[in-house]
């Protein structure tokens, strides 16, 4: 099933200066994507423009089969969304249990041991925990959200090797037992040969990408 479509998307910082150009694709539920390029590339544009961050400057996007204009970004966000972000945005006066429970209906504690957190580790304010700790709550979260459409800006950037593992495999099992639409933006090649469908970003036009 279609879970977001992109028709014709433009996006340009200033005039005549694209960063996307004429992007169509479209993302169905139960699928894992991976969007790959260059530093530079737009990657991160275009999944704040997925994720309803940003508006295109041309084009449209379609949630089965509805534009998320007509929608409302905010209301797209807050029920259609769970993100990743790279920078984290993690409320830092709150535990990550705290955290969790922002976006989760079922309790926090057994995701976070999901995503190598420790019951210790899960009670301390996020401020007190390393880089790549806050990185696994912010996984946590999204993944304790029921959206149905999960964004990751490399979501495995300031992680181990079997931390990495562990998660690309918990984004996976959202995708098909939970029936999710994930999406990753990613420099890993490893992460990207493990999604179902690989797209590469480069100069403003996203190509399918041989697996």
């Amino acid at each position: 099933m279609s879970a977001l479509e992109l028709r014709n998307i433009e996006y340009a910082y200033e005039r005549g200066k694209n960063v996307l150009h004429d992007v169509n694709v479209t993302f169905e539920v139960g699928n894992v994507y991976a969007i790959v390029g260059a530093s530079g590339s737009g990657k991160t544009t275009l999944l704040s423009l997925i994720g309803g961050l940003d508006a295109p400057t041309g084009g449209k996007i379609m949630l089965q089969g509805k534009n998320i204009d007509e929608i409302g970004l905010e209301p797209y966000r807050r029920h259609h969304i769970s993100f990743i972000f790279q920078s984290y945005n993690l409320i830092d006066y709150m535990t990550s249990i705290e955290n969790v429970n922002l976006t989760s209906k079922v309790e926090a504690m057994p995701i976070l041991e999901r995503v190598g957190l420790t019951k210790e580790e899960a009670k301390r304010n996020v401020l007190q925990l390393s880089g790549g700790q806050q990185q696994r709550v912010a996984i946590a979260r999204a993944l304790a959200s029921d959206a149905t459409v999960l964004l990751a800006d490399e979501p495995t950037g300031n992680l181990d090797e079997d931390t990495a593992v562990n998660i690309v495999t918990l984004l996976k099992k959202s995708a098909y037992e939970h029936k999710k639409c994930v999406i990753i933006v990613t420099h890993s090649l490893d992460v990207a040969k493990q999604a179902d469908v690989i797209y590469s970003l480069k100069k403003g036009n996203l190509t399918l990408k041989p697996h």
